[in-house]
């Protein structure tokens, strides 16, 4: 994933994107987030897992290069 689609994920990602991110496959992912060691936090939404967009960057140590929102 390069710098630009990071910096424009929404608020959450899906788990299958954040595993993109961290260059994981989607067998692995998933696995990861099953046994509860997927490296960030996840939000279990019936049977889809989502994963905070902040957190996720924080993780792979984004920093925007933008204004912050609201700044303006």
């Amino acid at each position: 994933m390069s710098l630009a689609e990071l910096g424009g994920l929404p608020t959450v990602v899906d788990l299958v994107t954040a595993g993109k991110a961290l260059g994981l496959g989607r067998t692995k992912t998933y696995e990861l987030a099953q046994a509860g060691e997927f490296p960030c936090r996840i939000i279990r939404v019936g049977k889809k897992y989502l994963v905070p967009t902040p957190e996720l960057l924080a993780l792979l140590g984004y920093q925007p290069t933008g204004p912050e929102p609201g700044s303006e």
